[in-house]
């Protein structure tokens, strides 16, 4: 994976799953790094069960917080297939770090749509670097099912060495309140030992 010189981030879920927090926590740890960061607004039905997307630039400079087809070095999904659907804006060879959980959308909910079987395996015909973790689990492991995002950070900050471990948990702190902290915490340390 790309170090912070230059990194694009697509964060990609559905309502309510923590999306822009998770941008805001990345962001905030970009920042305490020194660098340029810029966090995009939300796209999508931020209602619960809509697609939602952020994208999150990462550099020494950066211009425009938005990322298109074929630029992002990460994709970072909250569920299985807002990661196929985002799938044409990685990079070649880049990285997707999805969580297992599968959410049906409205199409799905209302019978006029099958969810897809075979999602997972699709990523792992890709050429890509893949990572599939049950973050839903280990969330619930740690007192929240609310925590899928941190999780999920958790594994991204694992690829990211550069950044230390007191800069995420500072990071952590500054964007969740306090009486969250301690279960987010241990999400965050679930998914850096991912």
């Amino acid at each position: 994976m790309k170090n912070l010189d230059c990194l694009n981030v697509l964060i990609v879920g559905v309502g309510g799953q923590g999306t822009l927090l998770a941008s805001k926590f990345l962001g905030a740890a970009a920042a305490l790094s020194g660098k340029d960061v810029k966090v995009s607004e939300v796209h999508g039905m931020s209602q619960r069960g809509g697609s939602v997307i952020t994208c999150v630039k990462i550099g020494d400079k950066i211009a425009s917080p938005i990322i298109d087809e074929g630029e992002a070095d990460v994709i970072l999904a909250f569920e299985q297939l807002e990661a196929i659907r985002w799938l044409p804006y990685l990079k070649k060879g880049g990285t997707v770090i999805t969580n297992v959980q599968k959410i049906n959308p409205m199409p799905v909910v209302f019978g006029a749509a099958k969810y897809p079987d075979n999602i997972l395996e699709v990523l792992e015909k890709s050429d890509i670097e893949l990572v599939t973790l049950d973050a839903l689990k280990m969330a619930e492991e740690c007192g929240s099912v609310k925590a899928v995002n941190v999780v999920l950070l958790g594994v991204l900050a694992s690829k990211l060495p550069e950044v230390s471990k007191d800069i995420w948990t500072e990071s952590l702190k500054r964007v969740i309140p306090a009486k969250l902290y301690d279960i987010n915490e241990k999400a965050l340390q679930k998914g850096l030992n991912v």
